[in-house]
């Protein structure tokens, strides 16, 4: 009797085509253009980055654009340690929700330019583009963040983002 396969390694890609709605649309012209573009809640005022072309707290429409900052505040990061199938970033490595200034709910991305053991909550950054010709509708237009040289951010300022 033959031994049962009990696993195989393959490469699998799936691609997807995706028709935004509006306020996403707006959204990908504005990084394309290196322009982050928020809607605001007529009824709470939060700023929501990318839109999604209504509160989801409110249940209402927002139909308000905000330009929001390409620098603000790391609120929670973690190091990543573990090697994984398609990492391009050389381990350590730091991924962070940043808070940008205007904007009322985090976003997610690689800080660089500092030592994993000096990252931390209430750090100041800015995004780092890439060159406006190779630029997309895609938030892959902003490679990562670095410090700003500022300040940090006191607690309070963030605490409701956590």
């Amino acid at each position: 009797m033959s031994e049962a396969v009990k696993k195989i390694v393959t490469p699998i890609s799936i691609e997807y085509t995706i028709t935004p709605g509006a306020a996403p649309t707006k959204f990908l012209r504005g990084i394309k253009e290196g322009r982050l573009l928020g809607q605001r809640c007529p009824k709470c005022s939060k700023v929501y980055l990318p839109p999604r072309g209504s509160c989801t707290v409110c249940a209402v429409p927002t139909v308000e654009e905000v330009e929001v900052s390409d620098q603000g505040t790391v609120t929670t990061f973690c190091v990543v340690n573990i090697p994984f199938y398609g990492q391009v970033q050389e381990i350590p490595y730091v991924c962070a929700a940043v808070v940008l200034d205007g904007a009322d709910l985090p976003c997610f991305g690689v800080v660089q330019e500092i030592a994993v053991e000096e990252v931390r909550m209430g750090l100041r950054v800015q995004a780092v583009w890439v060159a406006p010709e190779e630029r997309g509708y895609t938030l892959e237009n902003i490679k990562y963040f670095k410090p700003s040289g500022q300040a940090d951010a006191p607690f309070e300022s963030y605490r409701e983002h956590l």
